[in-house]
């Protein structure tokens, strides 16, 4: 009888885990169509109004996969109680610089895609701007995952000394380790803003080119990162990674096995870590075209409103009412995944991409494991604001990555420091920063330390 009575109070406990907080149910893809399904017919929501837990259910149908596991709770990261998520105006329209959307208006009409018998995909006749302006079948989501990837950004974008990018890593507990970086991201070919020559000279074969330096904490200071993206895909249909040692004093080669690792540590894969919501490639990666939707996402920010910690609802790290109004802005649904012969082994079955159909790029992207059960939620805010030389456009980037299936996350914010800075951009960028050599180029790494 003792026997059968811990039995019972075993199966009991058993049943009462999930309401007490101890397990969570494992999110399968299939339940993302049943989203879609539901959002097919969409209204408007009416500026003005708030969202908050207590209507949330309202206006699921405008909100991200993942935004809806958050509020639904269901796993150890969620809304806090007193999440509030204001909708203003759409800032949709006349927001791309006039020299990209020349560039896209000559150059779109001739780009196209070859699929060779291997089951790669060739961009062809692509010189820059937004590479198919209207995407349409055949290979719909895949052309919707070839304007991601070449989503407008300015010329160059740094993150300097006296304007870090700031990361914060956020633990199950809510215990924060800060970090701070340098960052110099810049395209090196199909390059349309003014004062920039359309093809830079410093890594000959590339398109864009990453490179980011740890400055804290003390003892990863220096640590750098430098990943250049080839023009010829086919050839190269990774991005070369190179990784600066300190206590080695030389840099290493990353393995093309290793796109699934986490850079720097945080949330982010090597295949997430750009302000787009994809770093992969187009060669081996497809996807398919889910549908258009009409999301919320934050895309004006109020940069006194978004420093860190004072402008989160932590330990969530979700931004509250001080960032500014949400907006509803039209976006094309996108299951990016590797084609078939590439898969075996790659740690996302589904990269979910919900992209805006002005910027093209990834304002939302959910990430499933290789089982299809929904793992990581990452957030790309792009800040829609003035960039010098350049005009009202694109102007920076805060994202935050919740791992919902081990409850740690990442947070990182371009200007949402304490010097309260944008980053800088094209002609504003201190006249160092132009060195393409020393900040995009593998020997430059070597420079470290010197």
């Amino acid at each position: 009888m003792k026997t059968f009575g811990r039995l019972m109070f075993v199966a009991t406990l058993l049943c009462l885990l999930p309401s007490l907080g101890f397990a969570q149910v494992a999110t399968d893809r299939s339940e993302l169509d049943q989203w879609l399904k539901m959002s097919e017919k969409q209204g408007d929501i009416p500026v003005g109004t708030k969202i908050n837990m207590s209507n949330w259910q309202q206006y699921q149908q405008f909100m991200p996969f993942g935004m809806i596991k958050l509020f639904q709770g269901q796993y150890g990261w969620k809304m806090p109680q007193d999440v509030e998520m204001e909708v203003g105006p759409s800032h949709v329209g006349g927001n791309l610089p006039k020299s990209w959307v020349e560039a896209t208006e000559k150059y779109g009409p001739q780009t196209g895609v070859n699929v060779l018998p291997n089951g790669h995909f060739v961009l062809t006749n692509y010189h820059g701007g937004t590479p198919f302006p209207n995407p349409q079948d055949p290979n719909k989501g895949w052309k919707i995952l070839a304007n991601v990837f070449f989503a407008y950004v300015p010329a160059l974008y740094v993150n300097s000394p006296n304007n870090f990018g700031s990361v914060w890593a956020i633990d199950k507990y809510g215990d924060i380790a800060p970090s701070t970086f340098d960052v110099v991201y810049r395209w090196s070919a199909y390059i349309t803003d003014a004062g920039f020559p359309q093809q830079e000279t410093y890594a000959p074969g590339t398109w864009y080119t990453e490179w980011g330096m740890q400055e804290s904490p003390e003892q990863a200071r220096y640590t750098a990162s430098l990943s250049l993206f080839y023009q010829d895909q086919e050839k190269n249909p990774f991005p070369d990674t190179f990784v600066f040692v300190p206590a080695l004093r030389r840099s290493l080669r990353l393995s093309t096995a290793s796109r699934c690792s986490p850079v720097f540590g945080f949330d982010w894969s090597y295949d997430d870590a750009k302000t787009n919501g994809f770093n992969g490639s187009t060669s081996i990666y497809t996807g398919d075209y889910l549908g258009d939707r009409k999301i919320l996402t934050l895309a004006v920010f109020n940069q006194e409103g978004s420093v860190f910690p004072t402008g989160y609802d932590m330990p969530l790290g979700f931004p509250k009412p001080s960032w500014g109004k949400w907006e509803v802005r039209p976006m094309a649904v996108d299951d990016v995944h590797r084609i078939p012969s590439e898969a075996a082994g790659y740690c996302y079955s589904n990269r979910i991409i919900y992209a805006d159909k002005e910027f093209w790029d990834g304002d939302w992207v959910d990430l499933f494991d290789s089982n299809h059960k929904l793992w990581k939620s990452i957030a790309y805010f792009n800040d829609i604001g003035d960039v010098p030389g350049v005009g009202h456009t694109w102007d920076g980037v805060a994202s935050m990555a919740w791992d919902l299936q081990n409850t740690h996350a990442t947070v990182w914010c371009g200007f949402g420091n304490p010097w309260k800075r944008k980053p800088y951009l094209d002609s504003n960028a201190p006249k160092e920063y132009f060195d393409g050599v020393k900040y995009g180029s593998p020997s430059g790494l070597m420079q470290i330390l010197r």
